[in-house]
């Protein structure tokens, strides 16, 4: 079920969820089943089939509700660094700087502000050392200069948990 709408020439689709898809995506924020049969799981605890839980979140996945299904693990504990980069991209350049740095399996997720530092992106590897090394490679690959690298002094990490 989606309403669509053009803006321009592109074509966009709003997912409606729907009450058992709003279970599901509550269940599974933070507390997702560390079994052999996760869904299975799911499924029992909101009165459903397993079948129909894999279908549902396969369809929230499809229609980019869910971005992905994955543990977060803390850097530090396993022996990484990670650190908050900020990089001030020309407009005509935005996209192909982006791509180099989704290229690096160490960027988790890479977003664009509106400030004169615009593209910014977080990076974890097993050093410090490393992550320079990694951030001159960008610059020079795509000649981008100015990026920062701001590593955190102290975290202050909350659980993220939307009450859907």
């Amino acid at each position: 079920m989606s309403q669509e709408e053009t803006f321009g020439d592109k074509v966009e689709q709003e997912v409606i969820i729907d009450d058992t898809d709003r279970a599901i995506l509550n269940r599974i924020q933070s507390d997702f089943p560390i079994t052999s049969r996760p869904f299975l799981s799911i499924a029992d605890d909101l009165g459903m089939t397993e079948n129909n839980v894999i279908k549902r979140i396969a369809r929230l996945r499809e229609n980019g509700i869910i971005r992905r299904i994955g543990g977060n693990f803390v850097p530090e504990k396993l022996g990484f660094v990670s650190t908050l980069c900020a990089a001030k991209v020309p407009e005509d350049k935005i996209d192909f700087f982006s791509k180099i740095v989704n290229g690096y399996p160490e960027v988790t997720h890479n977003y664009q502000r509106d400030n004169k530092y615009n593209i910014w992106f977080t990076f974890i590897a097993p050093s410090v050392e490393e992550i320079e090394s990694k951030l001159n490679e960008i610059r020079k690959e795509t000649g981008v200069k100015d990026i920062l690298n701001l590593p955190a002094s102290r975290v202050f990490k909350i659980k993220a948990q939307f009450d859907l």
